[in-house]
C-alpha cells in the first residue's frame, strides 16, 4: 500500500463489502460521492444520465476518495471469492480503493498479511470490521489505535455479537459447538487472550475517547458506549432498480444444513413443501450451499437453482424478482424489506420446526432462529412445515 488511509475497512464476505458501501453512503464521509454524481441503473439502461452527472475526473477522483481504503480478506471457497470480486469491482466503480489481501490458504499466509497491513492499521483513525468473530480480525484489532471502531453488518451474527458484548461474554458464533478434542481446546486456550482483548475493544471504558458504532439492519439494542446506526440500504436503492416483478414466487436458500444446524432431509422436505404450496419456481442459493445439496433440491423439487454472483439484496433490487420472496430465518428477512421498500414485493419467512435441528446443533440454535423470525419487520410469517422424520 502507498499512503495510509484515515479510514480502513476489513471485509471477508460480499455482504460485508456491500455494507461498507452502505455505511460510507449513509455517513456522508469524504470517501463517498453524492447521489447525483453517479448515474442511476435505470438511467444507464435507458442510455442516458441525469443532467447533473459529472464526467469521471480520473486521477483527481481517486485522490478525493483516498480517506477510505477497503481491504478484502477473501475466504477460500470459490463462490464467496467470485462474489467478492464482483463487489470489489462495484466499489472501485464508486471510486474507492480496494486491496485484495490473501490471508488464508497456508500457515504463513496470516502472518504475511498481518505484516503487510500493520503500518496502515496503526495509522487509521477509523477502522471498520465486518466480522468481529473472525480470528484474523481479532488479531488485527490488537494493532488498532483508532479513535473509532465500526462494526458493519454481517447479518444475523450481528445480533449475537451485540448481545454477547452487552453480557460481557466471550465472542462465539451462535451455531458453534465445542469440538476438536484436546488439540482444539489447546488452541482455544492459547487464543483466549487475543479474543478477550478484542472483546474489550468493543466495550470502551467509561470516559474513554474511543467510539464504537454498529451499522446494521438487524434489530439490536446497543449497550453503553456503543452507537447504533440503521442500515436501510439507501445506497442500493439509489443505485439500482426498481426491479421488474415476475408473476412467480422466489425461494431463498440458507446454509443451515452446511453449518450443522438443520437436518438435510428435513430441509429438502421443507423446501419441497413450500415450493408446492406457494408455486415457487426459482431457488436463490446461499453462497455456502454445497453443489450436492443443490443438485438434490433441483432433482426433487423441480426448482430452477440460481447461484447469484452478488449479494441477494442487489440481485433482488436489480430484478427481475418474484412478487413474493420466501425465506427461512436468515439475514435477508431483515435486509430485503429495506432493499425492496416501495416495490410491491412481499417477503415471507417460514419458521424452523425444532424437530428439524440436528443432534449436534448448538443449544442456542432454537431460540436464536426464533428470535430472527420474531423480530423481522414488514414480513409475512409462515408456520413451520411438517416434514416426515429423518431416517
Amino acid at each position: 500500500m502507498s499512503t495510509s488511509a484515515s479510514t480502513l475497512a476489513f471485509v471477508e464476505s460480499p455482504v460485508q463489502l456491500l455494507n461498507v458501501l452502505e455505511w460510507a453512503y449513509a455517513r456522508g464521509t469524504a470517501a463517498g460521492r453524492p447521489l447525483d454524481a453517479v448515474p442511476s441503473q435505470r438511467a444507464r439502461r435507458a442510455g442516458r444520465e441525469p443532467a447533473q452527472a459529472q464526467p469521471d475526473p480520473g486521477p483527481r477522483r481517486a485522490e478525493a476518495l483516498a480517506p477510505l481504503r477497503i481491504v478484502v480478506l477473501p475466504p477460500t471457497d470459490p463462490m464467496s471469492r467470485g462474489q467478492l470480486r464482483r463487489m470489489a469491482a462495484l466499489a472501485r466503480d464508486e471510486g474507492y480503493e480496494v486491496l485484495w489481501q490473501e490471508a488464508r490458504g497456508s500457515r504463513v499466509a496470516p502472518l504475511k498479511a498481518l505484516a503487510a497491513l500493520a503500518r496502515d492499521v496503526r495509522a487509521a483513525r477509523t477502522v471498520l470490521v465486518g466480522d468481529p468473530f473472525s480470528r484474523y480480525v481479532q488479531l488485527l484489532l490488537t494493532l488498532v489505535r483508532a479513535e473509532e471502531l465500526v462494526v458493519v453488518d454481517d447479518g444475523t451474527a450481528t445480533m449475537e455479537f451485540v448481545a454477547q458484548t452487552a453480557r460481557g461474554e466471550r465472542l462465539v458464533r451462535w451455531h458453534r459447538v465445542g469440538g476438536g478434542g484436546l488439540p482444539g481446546r489447546v488452541r482455544e486456550l492459547a487464543y483466549a487472550p487475543v479474543s478477550a482483548a478484542a472483546r474489550r475493544r468493543f466495550v470502551p471504558a467509561a470516559g474513554s475517547a474511543r467510539r464504537v458504532e454498529v451499522f446494521t439492519s438487524m434489530p439490536v439494542t446497543p449497550h453503553a458506549g456503543m452507537t447504533l446506526r440503521t442500515n436501510d440500504f439507501a445506497w442500493t436503492r439509489a443505485r439500482f432498480g426498481p426491479p421488474r416483478l415476475t408473476r412467480g414466487t422466489d425461494l431463498v436458500g440458507t446454509s443451515l444444513v452446511e453449518t450443522g444446524v438443520v437436518d438435510p432431509d428435513r430441509y429438502l422436505d421443507a423446501v419441497r413443501s413450500l415450493a408446492l404450496e406457494h408455486g415457487a419456481t426459482r431457488y436463490f442459493a446461499h453462497r455456502r450451499e454445497s453443489p450436492e445439496k443443490l443438485r438434490a433440491l433441483s432433482r426433487t423439487t423441480g426448482l430452477e437453482i440460481v447461484r447469484p454472483d452478488l449479494p441477494l439484496e442487489l440481485i433482488a433490487r436489480r430484478g427481475p424478482v418474484g412478487r413474493t420472496v420466501l425465506s427461512f430465518p436468515s439475514t435477508v428477512v431483515h435486509t430485503l424489506p429495506y432493499a425492496l421498500t416501495g416495490t410491491g414485493v412481499t417477503v415471507a419467512v417460514c419458521e424452523v420446526d425444532p424437530a428439524w435441528l440436528t443432534g449436534s446443533a448448538s443449544p442456542r440454535a432454537r431460540g436464536f432462529l426464533a428470535g430472527v423470525t420474531d423480530t423481522a419487520r414488514d414480513v409475512r410469517r409462515l408456520p413451520a412445515r411438517a416434514t416426515p422424520a429423518a431416517g
